[in-house]
């Protein structure tokens, strides 16, 4: 994943967590973790039809928290 996507993705994750997130906010995450291989096509198209979106939507923000978690500890070594 890119820099900037792992930026974007914080800001989403931060709006989601202040429940601040718009529906096209949650799209956003979504797409991103979908295209960059952390959720399967099956979960993406679940949360784009609104099956388990509540269940989709927590799993997709603790895979996030971990992805950003890394990259922010490799930021801190470069």
């Amino acid at each position: 994943m890119k820099n900037i996507e792992y930026q974007r993705l914080l800001d989403l994750k931060e709006k989601i967590d202040n429940k601040e997130a718009s529906p096209k906010d949650l799209k956003d995450y979504m797409l991103i973790m979908y295209e960059n291989g952390h959720i399967t096509e099956k979960q993406y198209k679940d949360f784009i039809s609104n099956k388990n979106t509540d269940d989709l939507i927590k799993a997709a923000i603790t895979i996030g928290g971990v992805l950003l978690a890394a990259w922010l500890i490799q930021k801190l070594f470069e």
